[in-house]
């Protein structure tokens, strides 16, 4: 679990995309801004990683995204982090050193993780270019990794951050990861679209 107000201290500050998850627009603002992501990433292999656990339901928002894109069969998506087998503090910092090991420097890693911060943000979800500052809101000192970070803002900080996170409402969970899921679909299909069209044979 992150923390917002770190995440947007990061070396490149500048907000991507930032959607309330209730917004009648929201998976399509943020399949717009997923778009521009994945066209930074050109030929890359892109990585996901979401960061949480399902012992606590606001750090389920990564594990629960995870699943759902493993579960919606997305080719040439690399997941890691699902309720199944959750990325977190103990085990972040070997499955970081698998990916390497499998990919080398080469991959176009997203982070996904959920975050606390202002009352008036809770609901929200960011995508900002940067590394994930992973446990900074519960002030653990764990990896930073990431081109991009995915964000949801499920509670509010400031105080008992570990009472805060479990108990957040779940049904809010669950909307706000709809929302990134239906997004994320959406845009991965036009990136394999592109890349698909990009070998293409020229016309003689």
């Amino acid at each position: 679990m992150s923390d917002e107000s770190v995440l947007s201290s990061a070396v490149r500050p500048a907000v991507t995309a930032r959607v309330p998850f209730d917004d009648q627009s929201a998976a399509e603002r943020i399949s717009a801004a997923l778009d521009a992501v994945f066209e930074q990433a050109v030929e890359r292999p892109v990585v996901v990683v979401c960061v949480g656990t399902d012992r606590s339901t606001g750090d389920a928002f990564g594990p629960i995204i995870g699943s759902r894109l493993v579960a919606s069969g997305l080719s040439g998506l690399e997941v890691y982090g699902t309720l199944n087998e959750p990325v977190h503090a103990i085990n972040l910092a070997v499955t970081l050193g698998e990916i390497q090991r499998k990919r080398g420097t080469s991959p176009f890693i997203l982070a996904v993780d959920a975050c606390l911060g202002k009352f008036d943000h809770v609901g929200h979800i960011i995508i900002e270019p940067g590394p994930l500052r992973p446990g900074a809101g519960v002030k653990k000192s764990l990896p930073e990794f990431g081109d991009y970070t995915l964000t949801g803002v499920v509670n509010v900080c400031g105080f008992m951050e570990y009472f805060v996170l479990q108990n957040t409402r779940l049904g809010v969970v669950m909307r706000m990861s709809d929302v990134v899921v239906d997004a994320f679909c959406r845009s991965w299909r036009k990136l394999q679209i592109r890349r698909t069209m990009s070998r293409m044979p020229a016309p003689v």
